[in-house]
């Protein structure tokens, strides 16, 4: 059956173990949150040599799998089988799985970490599977679903974040919750409980500045503030390997296209969930949508695709620097 990471965490905590489970989706972080659960907490340390079994989908194909599945512990009350990159174990072997699910060793957790695809639905081991065990499949997220995202797990580790924390760290590092996650250890070590993480604290520890940032810049875009533009565009062109232009373009493209869609939302109040931000950012929006106008926005969308086939070399004799192109570029929508 289909399990949330709630339901997974607690039924594992609990010892009330499956004889097999498919930890798969797009979002690599949570396969490795929980296969590290795995590793680390079902067989005790001094007992790994004997009742632990680690293979790679690449190096081993699934009779292999299924005869290290049908050994009994030899010290532990439970064996655990894991293979990593199973998407590499070829689909036509699957079925031998579910021949071996339809009478499994109890005593035996089969994991398997299936990364990047899904295995098909419509097949007898994804079928198996959902009878016999637990399927934990993640999507990657959204971009505007990060901050919610840093948010709850900072409060996870017993502490709080600011919004624009929250929003200055998923701007500045992407779609990598495992990176995030290892950036926000830094902070934790530094905090005592209870502490607020604020735009000064991720500065000092993560290094992200919390004036010069795309965050800020396309604040002052749509406040169309020239001299911070100019200050921050500055400090970008000084500071190419923190502020890379191939980071800052995607950012302002999806700043443009939401000033678009909430130009268009009938009822401003539910402008939040329309752009699937943060109601408090809904306010930046507005000042931007009284600034440009749907067709000067149109028009900064073509500034930002021809600024990106030249950061790229096309129509760029390659004398033109990243940082002279975001000047450029920021000249252009502002005026």
């Amino acid at each position: 059956m289909l399990v949330t990471d709630k339901q997974l965490s607690d039924s594992l905590q609990e010892r009330q173990y499956m004889p097999v489970y498919l930890l798969t989706g797009e979002e690599n972080y949570f396969i490795d949150k929980a296969s590290n659960y795995f590793e680390d907490k079902i067989v005790e340390e001094g007992f790994r040599d004997f009742d632990q079994t680690i293979l790679y989908g690449r190096d081993t194909d699934m009779r292999t799998v299924i005869s290290y599945a049908k050994q009994f512990p030899m010290m532990s009350p439970v064996k655990l089988v894991m293979v990593k990159e199973a998407q590499d174990i070829s689909l036509k072997e699957w079925d031998i799985l579910a021949d071996y699910l339809e009478h499994p060793l109890p005593q035996t957790l089969l994991v398997f970490c299936y990364r990047n695809k899904k295995l098909d639905k419509r097949s007898r081991a994804y079928k198996a599977i959902n009878n016999k065990g637990y399927i934990f499949e993640h999507a990657k997220l959204y971009d505007s679903q990060l901050p919610d995202w840093i948010g709850t797990y900072v409060n996870q580790h017993g502490h709080t974040i600011t919004q624009k924390g929250s929003v200055l760290i998923a701007e500045y590092i992407g779609n990598d919750l495992g990176r995030i996650a290892n950036e926000l250890s830094k902070v934790f070590i530094s905090l005592n409980p209870g502490d607020v993480i604020n735009e000064d604290i991720i500065e000092r520890n993560i290094g992200i500045s919390k004036d010069y940032n795309v965050f800020e810049l396309q604040n002052a875009i749509g406040r169309r503030d020239v001299l911070q533009c100019n200050r921050i565009i500055n400090h970008f062109a000084a500071n190419p390997k923190d502020n890379p232009i191939q980071m800052v373009l995607p950012s302002l493209y999806n700043y443009f296209i939401k000033v678009m869609i909430y130009h268009q939302v009938p009822d401003k109040s539910k402008a939040a969930a329309v752009l699937k931000i943060n109601p408090y950012f809904v306010r930046d929006y507005s000042v931007a949508a009284s600034n440009y106008s749907l067709g000067k926005l149109a028009s900064c969308i073509g500034y930002l695709n021809d600024t990106d086939l030249r950061s790229k070399g096309i129509h760029n004799s390659g004398t033109i620097t990243d940082g002279e192109l975001l000047k450029e570029l920021v000249f252009k929508i502002i005026h």
